[in-house]
C-alpha cells in the first residue's frame, strides 16, 4: 500500500474513533440528551456545566483516549514500518478523529468541538516525542483558563499555540520527517485550527457582545 493509501485509511480509523461520542454516550446513561442540554454540545464543557465536575472529567478522558487510541492503531500498522512519516500519520489520524468528533454522521454530524480530542493528540505528541507539547497544552489552556474562565478563549488559544509548536519543534528537525511530510503536517494543523475557530463562531459572537458565560471546574455553573 502506497503513502496516499495509508493517508487515507488513517482518516477513515481516525474517523470511526472520533464518532465514540462519550458526552451523549454518558448522558443517556443518565438518562438525558446532552445535545439538547445547554450549549446543545456534546463535549466537556456543557457535559460540566450540565451534569458536572466528575461527568466532564470522565468525558474530557474519553473523548482524549479515543484519538489516542486511533493514533496507537495506525502506527501499529503503518508507523513502526515508515517511522520517518510517523508524525504524519499520527496527524491525519488526529484530523480524522476531529472529524467524527465535530460531525458523526449517525447523529446527523452534530457533535462536539474537537477540542479534547486535540488534547489527546497532544499527550500523544509529548509521548512520543517531546514533554513539551504537555507543557505548552497545559499553559496555553490553564492560564487564560484561570485569569478569565472562558473556554471558547482557551480553547482556541490553545490550537493557536498547538499549532505554533509544531511548526517550530519540526523546522528545528525534531519531528525526523521529510520536508514535505512536515508540509502536510503543518496544513493539516492549520486546517484543524480554522475549523476550531468556526466550531466556536457563536461563542465569538457572544464573546463580542459580552454575552459569553464563564464556566467554573468546582462551582455552579449556569446553564441555558
Amino acid at each position: 500500500m502506497g503513502l496516499l493509501g495509508a493517508r487515507i485509511i488513517c482518516i477513515l480509523i481516525g474517523y470511526v474513533f472520533g464518532m465514540i461520542q462519550t458526552a451523549v454516550f454518558y448522558g443517556r446513561l443518565k438518562g438525558i440528551d446532552i445535545r439538547k442540554v445547554g450549549s446543545g454540545n456534546a463535549g466537556t464543557t456543557n457535559t460540566l456545566r450540565v451534569l458536572g465536575p466528575k461527568a466532564g472529567g470522565i468525558v474530557l478522558f474519553g473523548d482524549m483516549l479515543k484519538c489516542m487510541a486511533a493514533i496507537f492503531v495506525t502506527y501499529l500498522i503503518f508507523g513502526r514500518s515508515n517511522p520517518d512519516y510517523s508524525i504524519l500519520f499520527m496527524t491525519y489520524t488526529f484530523a480524522g478523529a476531529v472529524l467524527g468528533h465535530d460531525f458523526p454522521f449517525f447523529l446527523k454530524f452534530k457533535g462536539g468541538k474537537g477540542i479534547a480530542c486535540t488534547a489527546g493528540y497532544t499527550i500523544y505528541l509529548s509521548i512520543r516525542y517531546n514533554v513539551l507539547f504537555l507543557i505548552m497544552g497545559i499553559i496555553s489552556f490553564f492560564l487564560p483558563f484561570n485569569l478569565f474562565h472562558i473556554v471558547s478563549v482557551c480553547s482556541m488559544f490553545y490550537y493557536v499555540l498547538l499549532l505554533a509548536t509544531i511548526i517550530i519543534y519540526g523546522q528545528m528537525g525534531l519531528f525526523f520527517a521529510p520536508q514535505g511530510a512536515l508540509v502536510e503536517v503543518y496544513i493539516i494543523v492549520a486546517f484543524l485550527t480554522v475549523l476550531a475557530i468556526y466550531q466556536h463562531r457563536g461563542n465569538i459572537k457572544k464573546l463580542l457582545n459580552g454575552q459569553e458565560r464563564k464556566t467554573y471546574i468546582f462551582k455552579k455553573n449556569k446553564v441555558d
